[in-house]
């Protein structure tokens, strides 16, 4: 990853607004990293694309669709020594695996603004399409976000620490997670189709535009094999069996924010100089603990990109 290299951003936030699912701290959290990321790792403002449904926005919808095709042109337009990132923070969920031989398996996904889901599987393509030399480095702040890049190899892992303090006071808490009964029925109320199979409701919906997930044949199989030694770093916000927090102020002066988008704000603020991913990771896993929360971030990708400076920062 050395010489130079050209840095390209995604930025998503999804607050939901005026839905039962809403949420505070995310738009917040991807301008801040927006900011984070020209002031401190070299990004041109030109190369950040940030999709958010704040009221008004000039910036395109976070659905589905528009936020696959953002990652497909940044994926498309990277070469050798391009440094990627895309950073979520909104809602996730888990979906029952339709792996036969797993029928208590449940696999990760986020959830745009429109319930398109994108799963593993989209984001193991996504690795699987970078040039060599190129990495994608992922940082998601959502509800069982854990393993989001599938089969990526885990360095921090599930943890059974729990923390017995209390979580921040003057902030109201809510778990960013979206449960699978729910977007099932969300889902099936557009369709007015009789199934508890959310793959059919998703591709009536959606059509090609739904996760490969729900494909069956997938249209190119090695799509879902992992590549040796890929430059694919997933930093994520809990376990896969967590939740993550929004934290929204009890104070109008007070921003909300997302505990782990902010728990990363402030680590590379007490670190100015280069840091590496595992670092990232678990410096935030004992600032949340300390703070009282219940979540535990985790680390997805090779041995090498562990020790790898957090964005290949110089």
């Amino acid at each position: 990853m050395e010489g130079k290299s050209k840095r390209l951003a995604v930025l998503v936030g999804c607050n939901y607004y005026n839905t039962p699912n809403e949420l505070h701290g995310c738009i917040n959290d991807v301008l801040a990293m927006r900011d984070t990321l020209v002031k401190r790792f070299e990004f041109e403002a030109a190369n950040i694309e940030v999709l958010t449904d704040a009221p008004g926005s000039s910036s395109p919808l976070p659905t589905g669709a528009n936020i696959k095709l953002a990652l497909a042109r940044m994926v498309d337009a990277a070469k050798a020594g391009d440094v990627l990132y895309f950073h979520y923070s909104g809602h996730g969920t888990r979906i029952p695996s339709k792996k036969r031989g797993h029928p208590f398996r449940q696999e990760e996904a986020i959830v745009p603004c429109d319930f398109n889901l994108i799963t593993d599987l989209d984001f193991r393509q996504l690795v699987n399409r970078l040039p060599s030399g190129a990495s994608l480095t992922i940082l998601s702040d959502s509800c069982h976000s854990g393993g989001l890049i599938d089969k990526e190899k885990e360095q921090i892992g599930p943890s059974s620490v729990i923390s017995k303090s209390e979580a921040p006071k003057n902030y109201t808490y809510t778990p960013k997670t979206i449960p699978f009964e729910s977007i099932l029925q969300h889902l099936s109320s557009l369709t007015k189709i009789n199934t508890t199979d959310i793959g059919t409701h998703l591709l009536e919906s959606f059509g090609e535009e739904a996760s490969l997930r729900f494909r069956l044949p997938l249209p190119d199989p090695e799509l879902s094999t992992p590549l040796r030694a890929d430059n694919g770093v997933l930093l994520s916000g809990c376990q896969p069996d967590e939740t993550s927090a929004d934290m929204r102020p009890n104070e109008v002066s007070a921003k909300a924010y997302g505990a782990f988008s902010n728990a990363v704000q402030m680590v590379l603020t007490e670190n100015p100089g280069t840091i590496s991913n595992r670092e990232v990771v678990i410096l935030a896993r004992k600032l949340l603990q300390s703070q009282g929360f219940q979540q535990h971030p985790c680390l997805y990708c090779s041995d090498e990109n562990a020790n790898a400076t957090f964005l290949w920062q110089s």
